[in-house]
């Protein structure tokens, strides 16, 4: 049976595929201008694309394959002459005034994949409308231009950590470091978060896997707590070695736009614990104002604080793009999500992993506090106690996709873990609450072969019943 790779289809945030497979020179040439084409279409004032990248494998090359592509239909071209963070091209096309950018990367996926993201002008990802249009034109052929564009290579870090120092108390951090009261430790996963708390910061902060690694390592480059031992390794060793220091241990995704983080203590805390702590920040330490915005997967305790603090909450699908398209229209102070994505108006509609690596130190420096005290003063204030955990399983192939999805959709649910089923929400995927106040979401990847399975419960007891449960549902 001849090889057919599998069809250009954009998913929570860009086109994905393996390497060679479906991610090919050709393919790239050929989507580059006609992406760049329907951007133009609601931006006929410029004429002007970023093209970026991040440390994957031949990504720089396939950036200078997709700047040849748009210089050749016409389009003038600014090229990254380095690799930086996703957020740092999407700031370039607010920054410069272009139709967007396009960036070579494949975020947090495993080390056969690349990507292709669409960044709009406006400093964040595309609506959906804007990756339907690509998609349905895939056939379009868009012809060389008469003259071509030009082509320029740019710095992307510049003007990205300018931007971001304007939004912290830079001194205040490097000052905590510098006298020893704050000990940061920090895993770029090989990525394109190396170099970038050292610029911002401007003192040396030692990095874990800083060495370019288009493997990663042998993992995924993204901010779990099963992918990052030397970390937990490295913050155990920190509390005996800086016992009176306020240690904290971060981390980031692939391209940088995703975070997570260990206290103290070594403890590992994702953004379901950094997202309150931000709120907190933000609302109270800086006096910003503006909603929330959480997606479907986030826990219960982000509309607890909101209502502590009167702030308005709003609820969308998972995916960064749907929390972009609310910050184009409303002010908002934090929009985040359980992956590890997080931004705010007070910069562009994009998670940005560095600004809120930023804000967290900030957070820490100021209080005087370890981000755990910083969470369990909190849930002390609103009464709230929750575990939560999430697991991922590798689909065999697109049949059994279509079968689970068929039962989810014609076999609705009504007792989980022997816990009856109180009410369902499927504004992405099916989030099922039980009578225990417990919740369960199932929800198929918009980037991987995978079904994720969410939970959050009372206890850790509970949310590991509850996983135990849907995976074997999943694979019965």
């Amino acid at each position: 049976m001849p090889f057919q790779a599998n069809p250009i289809k954009f998913g929570t945030d860009g086109w994905r595929g393996v390497i060679a497979a479906d991610f090919t020179f050709e393919r790239v040439a050929k989507l580059a201008p006609l992406a760049a084409t329907v951007l133009q279409e609601s931006n006929p004032n410029s004429n002007l694309i970023i093209v970026g990248y991040d440390r994957r494998f031949m990504a720089e090359d396939f950036a200078q394959i997709t700047a040849e592509a748009l210089q050749d239909a016409g389009f003038d071209v600014l090229l990254s002459d380095n690799f930086a963070p996703t957020p740092a091209f999407s700031w370039a096309a607010f920054a410069q005034k272009a139709l967007g950018a396009l960036v070579l990367t494949a975020s947090h996926n495993p080390a056969k994949y690349l990507g292709l993201k669409i960044k709009g002008g406006f400093g964040g990802s595309v609506s959906e409308d804007v990756t339907s249009k690509v998609e349905s034109r895939l056939e379009e052929y868009i012809p060389k231009a008469d003259k071509k564009g030009t082509l320029q290579l740019f710095d992307p870090w510049e003007s990205y950590c300018n931007q971001l120092r304007s939004q912290v108390d830079i001194e205040l951090i490097k000052n905590a470091i510098t006298s020893g009261k704050l000990k940061i430790l920090v895993d770029v996963m090989h990525g394109a978060a190396s170099t970038g708390l050292s610029r911002l910061l401007g003192c040396d902060i030692p990095e874990i896997n800083a060495q370019r690694d288009p493997l990663f390592g042998g993992a995924a480059p993204e901010p779990l707590a099963r992918y990052i031992p030397e970390l937990f390794r490295q913050i155990k060793e920190a509390a005996k070695s800086y016992p009176d220091a306020l240690r904290i241990g971060l981390v980031f995704d692939g391209d940088c736009d995703r975070i997570a983080s260990i206290d103290g203590n070594g403890n590992f805390c994702s953004t379901q614990i950094l997202i309150p702590i931000l709120i907190e920040h933000l609302a109270t330490r800086r006096n910003l104002e503006g909603e929330i915005v959480k997606t479907v997967s986030g826990s219960d305790l982000i509309p607890k604080i909101a209502q502590l603090f009167k702030i308005p909450l709003s609820e969308t699908a998972i995916g960064y793009k749907y929390i972009a398209e609310r910050m184009l229209t409303h002010q908002v102070l934090v929009g985040g999500e359980e992956s590890g994505g997080v931004g705010y108006s007070n910069h562009i509609p994009e998670r940005d992993a560095l600004l809120s690596a930023l804000y967290v130190l900030e957070a820490v420096v100021k209080s005087g506090k370890d981000i755990t005290e910083l969470y369990e003063n909190l849930r002390q204030q609103v009464n709230f106690t929750s575990d939560y955990d999430r697991i991922d399983l590798t689909l065999a192939n697109i049949e059994q996709k279509n079968q689970l999805q068929e039962r989810l959709e014609n076999t609705p649910l009504t007792e989980i873990a022997g816990k009856k089923v109180v009410n369902c929400l499927a504004i992405d995927g099916y989030k099922y609450r039980m009578e225990d106040d417990s919740w369960l979401l199932i929800r198929f990847s918009g980037t991987e072969p995978l079904l994720r399975l969410y939970s959050e419960a009372p206890t850790l007891k509970i949310v590991q019943e509850n996983l135990t449960w849907a995976k074997k549902w999943a694979t019965e």
